[in-house]
């Protein structure tokens, strides 16, 4: 080998690793620190302030867990785009307090009473809940009740959440069912606001007879009301019970030691629209998620789809929060909804297709015409003009 030849190079022993690779790795190192982090501020808030059961405090803490797991594989900001929809019903829910006033709409506050009446010979089912099943001290079945009560505030967006992530079609559609039935409730409650059993139990027909909103009977304890109020007295009770209706949804908290908890929702109740109760959103939206989940889980996950809504309504009506007419109208617009969701968009798709369809067989035919019209035009002009001979001309 001479002084100018030269020597091979030796390969590397792994390839350069490409820029775009670099980056990925980055992004997912910083995903999953993001994500760490997410988690720790939330096993922190649990245990110094205790489990989130505000809903927009909800949202914050989905929205910025989706934030932090879209790191390097889609647009942070999408987020906020995303779900914007979802924290627009929650600012109008709380706006539609004292909407109703605003327009002059009375509240229905016997209404719900003599059809409850009607459809059960003359018995109030949640005064005959509260009669045979109501302890002096929470039982452990209650925690049941307090935590289907609370689900409402929490399980929809969780499903959300979890489709954003894995299926956005899927999101897209349970998206517009929530946004749907929220917005037709709310403005629903605007023009025809109702009033709840507890509120009923605390005012009588004279207290409520122009249809207020907001009567001074209805921030007192149903205990001033010997009479029952609209819904009538309670003619029995557990021993040691107290003998009057009770709005107890969120008392199975205490037998959880959750006493906190409790006071934060029961303040969160007391700041939203009171008179909101035709339809029960709570029986609505629990029946719009089994309907939409059914043909999307598995065949085990169908029972906890039939028993979620059934217990919300037992919830509903033996807590006072609800009349069991208000969520045969939850289950109906849940109904109404899901399918106006699901076949409007197909019949929208089929009439734009017969649209679609006759312009063009309307455009062939113009296009057929017009070349029949130019091949006649050019056939005439092939022809031998023909030459007028005189009759009168002789031989």
């Amino acid at each position: 080998m001479t002084a100018t030849e030269e020597r091979p190079v030796a390969a590397p022993d792994h390839p350069p690793v490409p820029r775009h690779r670099h980056l990925s790795l980055s992004l997912t190192l910083v995903r999953r620190i993001a994500v760490t982090a997410w988690v720790a501020v939330l096993v922190y808030r649990i245990a110094t302030t205790g489990i989130a059961f505000n809903r927009e405090l909800v949202l914050l803490y989905i929205c910025t867990g989706l934030a932090a797991a879209s790191i390097g594989r889609r647009q942070v900001l999408s987020v906020l785009r995303d779900w914007l929809p979802f924290a627009l019903v929650l600012v109008v829910y709380d706006l539609s307090r004292g909407a109703a006033d605003l327009i002059g709409r009375p509240t229905l506050w016997q209404w719900q009473v003599d059809a409850e009446r009607w459809l059960f010979d003359g018995v109030i089912p949640t005064v005959w809940l509260q009669e045979h099943l109501k302890q002096p001290h929470p039982p452990w079945w209650e925690v049941v009740i307090s935590t289907t009560y609370m689900s409402f505030f929490i399980v929809p967006y969780v499903i959300a959440g979890v489709l954003w992530l894995r299926n956005r079609d899927e999101w897209t559609k349970f998206a517009q069912l929530f946004v749907v039935l929220s917005f037709t409730a709310l403005v629903i409650y605007t023009v025809l606001p109702a009033a709840p059993p507890w509120a009923g139990a605390r005012c009588t027909s004279v207290d409520v007879l122009t249809g207020p909103s907001a009567p001074g009977c209805m921030f007192r304890s149903a205990r001033e009301q010997p009479s029952g109020g609209i819904l009538g007295a309670m003619t029995s009770a557990q021993p040691g019970a107290n003998p009057w209706i009770e709005r107890i949804s969120t008392r199975g908290w205490g037998k959880l030691n959750l006493d906190t908890a409790r006071a934060l929702i029961d303040e969160g109740q007391a700041s939203v629209n009171l008179v909101a109760a035709i339809p029960s959103l709570h029986a609505g939206l629990s029946a719009a998620i089994a309907i939409f989940l059914w043909r999307r889980v598995s065949a085990y996950w169908r029972p906890v789809l039939v028993a979620y809504p059934l217990v919300m309504a037992f919830t509903l009506v033996y807590s006072a929060e609800h009349y069991v007419i208000d969520i045969l109208l939850g289950w109906a617009l849940a109904v109404v909804v899901t399918a106006a969701l699901s076949y409007v968009p197909a019949l929208v798709e089929r009439s734009s297709g017969r649209r679609t369809a006759a312009r063009t067989e309307h455009a062939v035919r113009n296009s057929a015409g017009g070349r029949t019209s130019r091949a006649l035009r050019f056939a005439r002009s092939r022809q031998p003009r023909s030459r007028n001979v005189p009759s009168d001309v002789g031989l």
